[in-house]
């Protein structure tokens, strides 16, 4: 919106130098500039548009004072207002004879109204018309318009003039035909498609700005079928060699790069052609050489050539040198302290490691860092990384540091999302029962119940099933590890309804079985769980089937124990919701637990 202001000021005051628009114009805009809210911005674009509507329906408006309420209103609808009664007036003054008029009108119905718009053949004739005059300013205005207004119906009422207007002698008519018959070819492939030979022929247009234009069809066309555009791998690459040299003109080049968007279709182009060909890859080899060697860092333009490259590279048949020239530029991306440069480092190594792994690990402890930037969008995509780049050997410290990162955002969806991705991780490449089930703890602890109830059975069935490896000693220091790291975490506040039932089906299975904790003690500790949840009924019949666990265990060893009365209550009061009569409140829920407590 800022920048709609600065425009229109400019504007408005180049055209007190000699556009002929009048003080109100100029006045208009540095109101809007000057507003202080919205609201008044909104008032000042009502009272104008109310202005305009009395001015265009007066007969009598002079020819060039219709120009400026024209542009006065496509000022007004770019602002968001609705300016549908001055759409008729901007369609009338596409038939003016004046350029100036013609031009105008053109621009304005290009903004007001699309290919669906009822107006729309009231402005065909007038294209058709168009493209056939000498003047080739007329002709680009009518060239223009086409390509935004002319839908699917009504291509074939202009297709022949525009074929032929590539073979125009102005090249901005034959960029211009270009670029409409693309946009035809868009909107109904079916229409054009005995045409796209002509794409052909442009590529070989004299003019640089014609070919540059030519390119983004035959990119399209490539993308649907590669093989039918192989023959065409030489021509792409010499072209990306001359630009690449400088052999274009200077009126070409951007912030000192020589023409930079040509070459990064070009790049584009050439990543779908060489894609699994060795021999299209083969001929690629030395100009990406050349521009990485080439390639100025200084710049955002020149950083969006090297990363265009990369990706290039990504794609084609992988090569050795090539490869490591696409690492040593990414590793530059991944030290900046730009926000954006890191991004773009972050996404060319995940599409190295796709083809070489191990050129991640020099870059592992950069890409890690990167969690800890302000930037959210920046951590997203290093989290999307490491999760690609996650092995046997980096497992703990990405895993760690990718809880770390969950733990501090608020975003629910994207939380559960992490914690996902963290087991899956944890579940594929554990160096220990001992870490993953240490692992697990931390992500229940933080995600809770955004964990997947399959997560939390697998863990129970981990610690049931142990190493597996008839090691009894090492089962059973697991069972105990996991004991002493539950009865620990139980004194957390706010713990996850899942978490607590992992504990305390842990407590019951295994809490007294290596006599290191009384049983009093873990049936107070499973009372405390019941009693902190008297709505959660699963958690509180996991702490009542833990309690019997433990006191049947305790019965089976020969280990005399007595009841805590908390836990009397706790069954007296589990076994009377059974059949109806349990305390309704838990007011008097406390009362009953007193009374029972006393008489135990």
């Amino acid at each position: 919106m800022e920048q709609l202001r600065t425009i229109g000021r400019e504007l408005a005051m180049g055209s007190q130098g000699g556009w002929g628009q009048s003080k109100e114009f100029l006045d208009l805009v540095k109101s809007i500039g000057e507003a202080r809210s919205k609201a008044e911005e909104d008032r000042i674009i009502i009272r104008e548009l109310e202005y305009l509507k009395r001015r265009l329906a007066d007969p009598d408006v002079p020819r060039r004072k219709m120009k400026e309420l024209l542009l006065r209103l496509v000022y007004a609808e770019m602002l968001g207002h609705d300016a549908s009664f001055g759409h008729i007036h901007a369609v009338k003054m596409t038939h003016d004879e004046s350029l100036p008029l013609k031009r105008t009108g053109y621009l304005a119905v290009a903004l007001f109204i699309d290919e669906r718009h009822d107006l729309v053949i009231l402005v065909v004739n007038t294209i058709q018309k168009d493209l056939r005059s000498d003047n080739y300013l007329v002709v680009c205005a009518a060239l223009t318009a086409a390509s935004r207004l002319i839908g699917e119906e009504a291509i074939p009422a202009v297709l022949p003039q525009v074929v032929d207007l590539l073979a125009h002698p102005k090249e901005a008519v034959r960029k211009k035909a270009v670029m409409a018959l693309h946009r035809f070819y868009q909107r109904s492939p079916s229409s054009v498609s005995h045409l796209v030979s002509n794409f052909r022929k442009r590529l070989c247009d004299n003019d640089p700005g014609v070919m540059g234009a030519t390119l983004c069809p035959l990119y399209d066309l490539i993308l649907e079928d590669p093989n039918a555009y192989k023959d065409l791998v030489v021509s792409f690459v010499n072209i990306l060699k001359q630009v690449a040299e400088r052999r274009l003109p200077t009126s070409y080049d951007y912030h000192q790069m020589p023409a930079p968007f040509i070459q990064i279709k070009l790049l584009k182009i050439l990543a779908v052609l060489g894609s699994g060909d060795k021999q299209a890859s083969g001929h690629m080899y030395t100009v990406l050489g050349d521009i990485f060697r080439k390639g100025d860092s200084a710049s955002n333009i020149g950083n969006a050539i090297l990363y265009e490259c990369i990706c290039c590279i990504s794609c084609i048949f992988p090569n050795s040198k090539m490869l490591d020239a696409a690492a040593e530029t990414t590793s530059k991306f991944l030290k900046s302290d730009s926000h954006n440069l890191k991004y773009m480092g972050i996404d060319a190594l995940g599409r190295l490691i796709k083809i070489n792994p191990d050129i991640a690990e020099e870059h592992q402890l950069a890409v890690i860092d990167c969690l800890e930037d302000p930037d959210d969008t920046l951590k997203r995509k290093t989290f999307e990384l490491l999760y690609k780049m996650t092995k046997s050997t980096n497992i703990e410290v990405i895993v760690d540091r990718m809880i770390e990162y969950m733990i501090s955002i608020t975003d629910h969806h994207y939380k559960a999302e992490i914690a996902s991705r963290c087991v899956e991780l944890a579940e594929q490449f554990a160096p220990s029962n001992q870490w993953f089930i240490q692992t697990m703890n931390k992500v229940f602890e933080h995600a809770g119940d955004l964990v997947n109830i399959r997560v939390a059975h697998n863990l129970m069935r981990l610690i049931a099933e142990g190493f597996g490896e008839e090691d009894e000693g090492a089962d059973s220091q697991l069972r105990s590890s996991a004991v002493d790291s539950y009865l620990r975490i139980l004194g957390e506040p706010k713990l996850p309804s899942s978490f607590l039932q992992i504990i305390c089906w842990v407590l019951g299975e295994y809490g007294t079985s290596d006599g290191k904790h009384p049983a009093s003690y873990i049936t107070g500790k499973l009372c405390d769980v019941a009693e902190a949840h008297p709505t959660d009924d699963t958690v509180r019949g996991y702490a009542v089937s833990a309690i019997l666990k433990i006191f049947a265990f305790e019965i089976a060893v020969g280990r005399k124990t007595a009841m805590l009365p908390e836990a009397v209550v706790l069954l007296l009061i589990y076994e009377l919701e059974h059949i109806g009569q349990a305390p309704s409140t838990p007011k008097k829920l406390r009362c009953f637990s007193a009374q029972y407590s006393e008489i135990i």
